[in-house]
């Protein structure tokens, strides 16, 4: 049977997320690897999450709630916004989908910066839209090179902030200036999944701007700071008729009953997210340290993660790495061909690490 399939479908390439560990240790034939590849949480899932998780099991023959109320209230009293303003999704991606499948249709553009979460580009593709890629500024997203992209086409403009790969951040009056300057009908999506992470006090909050004038629409994650990326749970914020809109393309019972039950109990589990945090920061300055200890050129980020200049291949250090049973993600798909991403891990990860960079690129030896 021969199908009739849309040109704009048939050339997407599908995303390509990092492996399992334990693929990677069967594929490579190595045992007790570290995984710093996905930015995922050092510290595990919250206690509490794992405990709501288990009573929640019991009910697993029953259908979620289909609208996540008692979750949508938490976050509307936490977030200090009306629950009209909170759309859940099955991971933020899901929320990016049902803004592109609300807001764009063949013919349409959607601008953001060149690199950043890959998913971006795909989801617009997918519906026959076209994306409009502006390269960075200094390892930073060039928002005046994004407002010259704008055009009569434009639908959707995106940006992460902290950015993704780089761990870069763009300043309140910066983001402020922009929103001013973008035309009245553009929906702003502004990616804050490492938002949590973020030292720098001079970080926009997208809650912010949900009153303005402009359409800004903000999104957040349970998988980086709150340990909860197996669950995939994520939310956006934004105006509520757009909220309306993007419940009626929402697909039912999207967000499951243990992300549900999850993300609750971990909202709840303060001690968990600022030990988190706070070991990040730590575990970010050791690594900092230790990478100026061996001459070794980095990224200053804003995130969980950051980018490490290895001088060479980055395909071939990360191979290289996996031997040492290090796994992180090399980032030549992402127009860095000589650097690495690696998420903080726990101390002793951390010292692998270093350890290992040592040995692969044969410094202080």
């Amino acid at each position: 049977m021969k199908l009739s399939i849309p040109d704009h479908i048939r050339m997407l390439k599908p995303y390509v997320a990092g492996k399992p560990l334990e693929e990677l240790e069967r594929e490579y034939g190595i045992t007790n690897a570290i995984k710093l590849a996905s930015n995922e949480n050092p510290l595990g899932p919250s206690p509490k999450a794992v405990k709501a998780i288990q009573q929640a099991v019991e009910k697993m023959h029953r259908y979620p709630n289909g609208g996540s109320y008692d979750l949508i209230g938490r976050l509307s009293k936490r977030l200090n916004i009306n629950r009209e303003n909170i759309v859940l999704g099955n991971g933020s991606d899901d929320i990016i989908a049902m803004l592109a499948q609300v807001l764009l249709q063949p013919g349409d553009e959607a601008v953001l910066p060149l690199p950043s979460f890959l998913f971006y580009d795909i989801v617009i593709r997918s519906f026959g839209a076209t994306p409009v890629g502006v390269p960075l500024k200094s390892h930073s997203t060039d928002l005046d090179g994004m407002l010259a992209c704008i055009n009569s086409k434009t639908r959707l403009v995106f940006v992460n902030n902290p950015h993704n790969p780089t761990g870069s951040l763009i300043s309140r009056e910066s983001l402020e200036a922009f929103i001013a300057a973008l035309p009245a009908d553009i929906v702003l999506v502004i990616d804050e999944a490492y938002i949590e992470f973020v030292r720098d006090r001079d970080c926009p909050d997208s809650i912010d701007y949900l009153k303005s004038d402009k359409i800004v629409v903000g999104l957040r994650t349970f998988s980086k700071a709150y340990g909860l990326a197996g669950l995939r749970i994520g939310y956006g914020l934004m105006p509520s008729f757009l909220t309306d809109l993007l419940n009626r393309v929402r697909q039912p019972f999207n967000v499951n009953s243990l992300a549900q039950e999850g993300a609750i109990a971990a909202l709840e589990d303060e001690d968990f997210l600022a030990d988190t945090v706070a070991l990040v920061y730590d575990e970010l300055d050791f690594l900092y340290a230790g990478l100026d200890d061996l001459a070794i050129e980095y990224l200053k980020s804003q995130a969980n993660f950051f980018l490490i200049r290895v001088a060479k291949s980055a395909d071939e250090v990360f191979e290289d790495l996996l031997k040492q049973g290090v796994i992180v993600r090399s980032m030549s798909a992402y127009g860095y061909p000589d650097c690495i991403r690696v998420n903080v891990g726990r101390h002793h990860e951390n010292v692998r690490l270093l350890e290992a960079l040592a040995v692969v690129l044969k410094k202080g030896g």
